[in-house]
């Protein structure tokens, strides 16, 4: 396992830190995302999918769609989220999660991971932590299993 922290000071700088993350990524690598309410898990997607050079403004939260599909222009990126979900072994199944990472190409980023408990993926995931809301400074976290982190900061 691989595991950096630093510490972003403003929505660009945790921007530019998923948009460097983004650039490193081939396909096959699941981004498991948490954090509080506010934190910037979906501002960390649009860096992420602006580091693959997709148009961010297309980018929004499946809050209540619960999956977005992204095309990019090498690999599918699937974005999901769980806030709306009990956590337990039916979310899984309410987003589909089996059928999803049968994509070995994709890009799966996971918003509010932390109520999916444990799943086995395959290939390599990075989990990120955020702590911190509202203007407050964040502290980022990733730990990696199966690349190595790239230098973001």
């Amino acid at each position: 396992m691989d595991n950096i922290a630093t510490v972003s000071y403003s929505a660009g700088e945790t921007f530019g830190i998923a948009e460097k993350l983004g650039e490193t990524l081939g396909g096959g690598e699941v981004i498991l995302l948490s954090g509080g309410l506010g934190a910037g898990k979906t501002l960390f997607t649009k860096g992420i999918l602006n580091g693959l050079a997709f148009d961010i403004d297309e980018v929004t939260s499946p809050s209540f769609t619960l999956v977005n599909l992204y095309k990019t222009e090498n690999f599918d990126v699937y974005h999901i989220d769980l806030w709306r979900l009990d956590e337990g072994t039916d979310i899984k199944f309410a987003v589909g999660l089996d059928e999803i990472v049968e994509d070995e190409d994709a890009v799966v980023i996971i918003e509010w991971s932390e109520k999916l408990g444990e799943y086995p993926f395959a290939g390599s995931v990075f989990h990120v932590r955020i702590e911190g809301d509202g203007d407050e400074s964040r502290t980022i976290t990733i730990d990696s299993w199966g690349k190595e982190i790239p230098q973001l900061a």
